[in-house]
């Protein structure tokens, strides 16, 4: 979910939808649907900017929704912007935001795979020390992992702000091995996408944004008008994923070459360090 408010201080011309509309009225369509989810997962890019007031808006929208959320972080969000606008806290923090919880006979576990003032993503040392742990509770119960950042598929190096690095993906791949994971559960790329990844079932949902044209190939990104959300069941025969894409004239929205992505993540992360 990323956001488009009309308070001046939100407002952000470099947002390529009315992220604002399109989460109430998924919103909306959640709360009416029957039966009722269990729980809903936001797998990261909550805000674009990353700020406090961005987070505070998005607490706003959410004021009355009933159903539990799982809360991820991914990109754009910052950890210090969530914790002070989001959480309410006093103070912000630079720690990741991994937890996890038992919703409805599911182990959700929720690992922070936001590098900031990167696009791709890492799992540092002690996050892994952390997930190693929530895999040895709950044994009894089927187990669901959410990150922003999905592991990567293979080791091109111009794609791997895709997703986690390289070396954070061999290290989860070994720590998961022969573990009874349900599923792994992402964002990030603007994309539905769906594969196995040793063996786990690996979802990419491609949000309330805009979506990245699959039918394009070459050095650049192209943006078009499409959103959507996922539907998740899990059963004994494992999981089934169902796409709800909402109406969308496919109208390009952007592009962007890998050069200047790189680009504007170098001048970015040299703005925070000056």
């Amino acid at each position: 979910m990323r956001r488009s408010c009309r308070s001046p201080e939100l407002q952000d011309d470099k947002l390529r939808s009315d992220t604002t509309t399109t989460l109430r009225t998924v919103l909306a369509m959640i709360r009416e649907m029957t039966p009722r989810p269990s729980f809903v997962i936001a797998s990261g890019d909550l805000t674009n900017h990353g700020d406090a007031a961005s987070f505070r808006a998005l607490g706003a929208m959410m004021e009355g929704f009933d159903i539990p959320v799982v809360w991820a972080l991914g990109n754009h969000d910052t950890r210090e912007g969530f914790h002070v606008g989001f959480l309410q806290a006093a103070d912000g923090t630079d720690k990741p935001h991994d937890h996890d919880k038992v919703i409805d006979g599911i182990h959700v576990i929720t690992l922070d795979t936001s590098n900031p003032l990167r696009i791709g993503g890492n799992l540092v040392p002690a996050q892994f020390d952390f997930l190693e742990a929530a895999l040895d509770t709950h044994s009894d119960l089927p187990k669901i992992i959410v990150m922003h950042h999905a592991p990567a598929l293979d080791a091109d190096p111009a794609w791997e702000w895709e997703g986690l690095s390289f070396t954070a993906t061999e290290r989860l791949a070994a720590l998961l091995k022969e573990r009874a994971i349900a599923g792994i559960l992402s964002g990030h790329i603007h994309q539905d996408r769906f594969t196995h990844w040793h063996g786990i079932p690996l979802v990419v949902g491609m949000g309330l944004h805009a979506a990245l044209d699959p039918l394009h190939s070459g050095d650049s990104i192209h943006s078009l008008q499409g959103t959507s959300f996922s539907l998740c069941a899990l059963r004994e025969s494992g999981l089934t994923v169902t796409c709800v894409p909402l109406p969308s004239d496919r109208r390009e929205l952007g592009v962007v070459t890998l050069d200047q992505l790189h680009a504007n993540e170098s001048a970015r992360a040299a703005l925070f360090a000056a």
